[in-house]
C-alpha cells in the first residue's frame, strides 16, 4: 500500500497506521465543531485544548482540497481603465464584442485551476447580469441589444469545463449611492425575499423574511437572483469595502441576513473572505504567513460579521502564544482558513500597459501559499474584446507546466511506510535525490501540528534536513540542495493533540 492511500495517526506522541483512502478527506465534516467559544477564565491549556476540537465543515473540506483557484476582474472598469469605478458610468461604454467565456475556462483549465470567481458586481454597482432591481446592467449596453449576459455565458462555460462556479458581488455600490440606496441611513426591518416587481413572473416556493437596511434587501434581492437562476454556485466573495463616499455615510452592512440567505440557497457554497468559510489571508502578495493556521480566534462584529479577534495582517494569528494575545477579545475558536489572492497583473482589471508576472514569480506565489496551507486565488483579467489575453493565456500555461516539474511523481509512492511512536518513515528501495517535500494532515481531525522535522539515515544515524511549524491541509518545504538517501523520516515534535498525517510526498523536481 502507497503513502497515499495510507492514514496515520499520532496519539498521544505516537503514530499509528490506519487503512482510511485519502479520496475520503473530501466526504466529512461537521458544521457543529467548526467554532467553540471562548471564555474569560479559559487558561492557555484551556484554549489550545478547545483549539485542538476545532473541526472544518464539509464545505470548507472541500474549498481547501482545491488549491488553485482564479478571479476574473471584469466590468465596467475594464472600459473606461479605472480599478475602481464611481456609479455614473454610461452602461453602453461596456463593449466586450468578442465575449468566449469559453476560452476563459478553457485558458483556466490548461492553467491547473479548479474553481473561477466572477466579478458580478463591482464596487461601481454595474451588474454583469439583467437584475430586476438595477439599470446599472448589461442589459442598459447596446451589447448584443441589451440581451447580453456574463454570468450566464461565464456558469455555462466553467461547468461545461469542469470549473466550479463561484460569484464576487461587492458589498460597496456607487450606483445605489447616487440613488439613494446605499448609506441612505434607513433602519433595518423585515423585508420579504425575493421582493416581487412589476411584471414578475416568479413564484418562488419560499419567500424569505430576513433584517435589513434599503440596501441590505437590495443585496438581498441581487444575490437571490444569482443563486436560483444560474445553477450551483460553489463560492459566494463578499470584501468589507464601503464606498467613495463621504466619511459621514456609512451603510452598515446585513452579514446575517446575507449569510443566512446563502446558506438556504446554496448551502454548500463557501462564503469568502468576509464571511464565516474563509478568510482573507492578509495581503494582496499571494502570499500566506510562514506557519498558517486555519484555526483562529474570531469575534463577530456589526450583525454577525465574522472578524478577526486579532489584527488582519497580524504576523501570527493561531499559535499558543497567539491564542493568549487574542483572549481578551475573542468570542470563537474558529476553523477559518486563509485565501490568498493576487493578480497575475499589476492590476485588478485589465490595463494594455501591463505584462503579466513571470513564471518564477507566480511559481514562488504557489510555494508561498499553496505550499503555507492557504488556496491561492489568482486574478486573471478579461480583456476589452471579452477575452484572457494571448500573454496570460500562455503564462497560466506556463505556469501549470512549472509546477509539474516541481513536483512531478511522488517517489514515496512506491516505498515501504511504516511508522513508530511519533514518526512516519518511507523507504524508497534504494537512495534517490529530493528536493521538495509536501505534507498534509487529515484536517477532519483538525490541525494539530505545531512543529516538525524531516530526517534521513546515514551511516552516522539520523540526520534533520528540514524542519518547519504548521502543516495543515498542505505544507511544501524546498531543500535549498537535493538530499541524496534511501531512508526518509518524518518526526512530529509537538502538537496540540493527535496527529492524522494524510501524505509525506518526496520529489525530485525536473528544472
Amino acid at each position: 500500500m502507497t503513502l497515499s492511500r495510507r492514514l496515520f495517526v499520532a496519539a498521544a506522541g505516537a503514530l499509528a497506521v490506519t487503512g482510511i483512502p485519502t479520496p475520503a478527506l473530501a466526504l466529512s465534516g461537521d458544521d457543529r465543531f467548526y467554532r467553540i467559544p471562548v471564555s474569560a477564565t479559559d487558561t492557555e491549556a484551556d484554549l489550545v485544548r478547545k483549539a485542538s476540537q476545532v473541526r472544518p465543515t464539509a464545505r470548507q473540506i472541500a474549498w481547501q482540497s482545491l488549491e488553485r483557484t482564479a478571479f476574473l476582474h471584469f466590468g465596467v472598469n475594464t472600459f473606461t481603465g479605472l480599478e475602481w469605478g464611481t456609479g455614473d458610468e454610461d452602461p453602453n461604454v461596456f463593449q466586450p464584442t468578442g465575449l468566449d467565456t469559453d476560452q476563459w475556462a478553457r485558458a483556466l483549465v490548461d492553467g491547473g485551476f479548479k474553481l473561477a470567481i466572477l466579478t458580478v458586481k463591482h464596487h461601481d454597482g454595474f451588474v454583469l447580469y439583467p437584475s430586476r432591481y438595477t439599470n446599472h446592467t448589461v442589459a442598459s449596453s447596446s451589447w448584443r441589444d441589451g440581451r447580453g449576459d456574463v454570468l450566464r455565458s461565464f456558469a455555462d462555460s466553467m461547468r461545461r469545463y469542469g470549473l466550479k462556479v463561484g460569484v464576487y458581488i461587492s458589498p460597496a455600490d456607487e450606483n445605489q449611492y447616487l440613488h439613494g440606496v446605499y448609506a441612505n441611513g434607513s433602519a433595518r426591518s423585515p423585508r420579504t425575499i425575493p421582493t416581487l416587481v412589476e411584471g414578475d413572473d416568479r413564484s418562488p416556493d419560499r419567500f424569505h423574511t430576513l433584517d435589513g437596511t434599503d440596501y441590505g434587501a437590495h443585496m438581498l434581492n441581487t444575490l437571490y437572483e444569482v443563486l436560483t437562476e444560474y445553477g450551483q454556485v460553489d463560492e459566494v466573495w463578499f470584501d468589507g469595502a464601503q464606498g467613495h463616499i463621504p466619511p459621514d455615510k456609512v451603510e452598515s452592512y446585513d452579514w446575517d441576513s446575507w449569510y443566512s440567505l446563502v446558506r438556504s440557497l446554496a448551502p454548500d457554497a463557501a462564503i469568502a473572505v468576509t464571511g464565516p468559510d474563509l478568510r482573507w489571508v492578509g495581503n494582496e502578495s499571494g502570499i500566506a504567513r510562514e506557519d498558517e493556521w486555519s484555526v483562529i480566534p474570531v469575534k463577530e462584529n456589526q450583525y454577525g460579521r465574522t472578524d478577526w479577534a486579532l489584527s488582519y495582517d497580524t504576523p501570527d494569528e493561531g499559535s499558543r502564544d497567539a491564542l493568549v494575545a487574542a483572549q481578551p477579545t475573542t468570542d470563537f475558536l474558529q476553523w477559518w482558513p486563509a485565501e490568498c489572492d493576487v493578480s497575475i497583473r499589476d492590476g485588478w482589471f485589465y490595463h494594455p500597459d501591463q505584462q503579466p508576472k513571470s513564471v518564477d514569480y507566480l511559481t514562488e506565489i504557489f510555494f508561498g501559499s499553496v505550499g503555507r496551507n492557504a488556496v491561492l486565488l489568482l486574478n486573471v483579467p478579461p480583456d476589452t474584446d471579452g477575452l484572457l489575453h494571448d500573454t496570460d493565456v500562455v503564462r497560466l500555461r506556463e505556469f501549470r507546466e512549472r509546477i509539474e516539474r516541481e513536483l512531478p511523481e511522488d517517489l514515496a509512492r512506491h516505498g515501504r511506510t511504516t511508522s513508530s511512536p511519533g514518526r512516519v518513515t518511507v523507504d524508497l528501495g534504494r537512495a534517490q535525490e529530493v528536493d521538495r517535500i509536501r505534507l498534509a494532515e487529515d484536517i477532519r481531525n483538525g490541525q494539530q501540528v505545531e512543529s516538525f522535522v524531516v530526517e534521513v539515515l546515514s551511516d552516522d544515524g539520523w540526520t534533520e534536513v528540514a524542519s518547519a511549524g504548521t502543516i495543515g491541509a498542505s505544507r511544501i518545504l524546498l531543500l535549498p540542495t537535493p538530499v541524496t538517501a534511501r531512508r526518509w523520516r518524518l518526526r512530529v515534535t509537538q502538537s496540540r493533540s493527535a496527529v492524522r498525517i494524510s501524505e509525506f510526498g518526496l520529489y525530485r523536481s525536473a528544472l
